[in-house]
């Protein structure tokens, strides 16, 4: 949780409609001269894109229901270079030493996927967790970003408490954290949401593939609560303060910055 919120600043800060490609670019009505295409072609898969350098990539771009959204595991471990392995070891011992939370297992890098009309299909493989805090290059580790909002539509937001080793003392959408070893993507936003703030939504659904510069990709979904669930969050202890934001996001305190609002609005699309 800590490492997603640090991650996803570089996102957000990036979000524009610069920097989403054609295909999830709104698209105008057809004209006569641009007549209706009979069929969609298929959507190219993670080997077949050229990830960008300067700016978060959007990979593909739903929204997908949550029983369309699925997750094969290959059994292979990825094997890093010795210098990735060193640079992994020398995050961790960066962490410790600076008495932040700190621990090592197994998560899930990004193999492939694929999207068709109605969802998505991703291809995961475990690798080493640690290898997501290389600042080089993550190895196409996968995070899930899960942006809450009320029955009514506002918006949860947290401001992380002053101890932890990101974004400390700043303000934050929903919840979020690395995928688990044999865990679907569309599972680790629920699983974040109960863990962060003791609540479970009534809807879910995935709204984005999204790869970092650095070779991070991150799952974007967008949940909502039962009506007056709002009153039954309880924020974990990485948190100390929290607020449900209006629906309108022009109407959010000063707070929430710039990145934030924009994050909101390309989901509101």
């Amino acid at each position: 949780m800590l490492v997603v919120r640090h991650l996803c600043e570089s996102m957000l800060a990036s979000l524009s409609e610069d920097a989403l490609p054609d295909h999830v670019s709104a698209q105008p009505e057809p004209t006569a001269e641009q007549p209706e295409p009979t069929a969609e072609p298929p959507a190219p898969t993670a080997a077949q894109r050229e990830p960008t350098a300067e700016q978060p990539e959007i990979l593909a771009r739903g929204p997908w229901a949550i029983e369309h959204i699925t997750a094969r595991w290959r059994q292979e471990h990825f094997e890093p270079s010795p210098e990735h392995t060193a640079a992994a070891d020398a995050a961790i011992k960066g962490l410790q030493d600076r008495g932040s939370p700190s621990h090592d297992g197994v998560a899930a890098r990004l193999l492939d996927y694929r999207q068709d009309r109605d969802g998505i299909a991703i291809e995961l493989q475990p690798l080493r967790w640690a290898l997501r805090l290389v600042s080089s290059d993550a190895s196409s580790s996968v995070a899930a970003l899960c942006v809450t909002r009320s029955a009514d539509g506002r918006w949860l937001a947290g401001r992380r408490a002053e101890w932890v080793s990101s974004w400390a003392g700043r303000w934050a959408l929903g919840a979020g954290g690395a995928v688990d070893l044999g865990e679907n993507p569309a599972d680790t936003l629920v699983r974040e949401l109960r863990e962060e703030w003791a609540v479970s939504p009534e809807r879910v659904r995935g709204e984005a593939l999204v790869r970092l510069p650095h070779q991070m990709v991150m799952f974007v979904g967008q949940a909502w609560l039962p009506e007056g669930a709002e009153d039954a969050i309880e924020p974990d202890h990485e948190h100390d303060a929290f607020a449900w934001w209006p629906r309108a996001i022009e109407e959010w305190p000063p707070e929430a910055g710039e990145a934030l609002s924009r994050m909101a609005r390309w989901l509101s699309e």
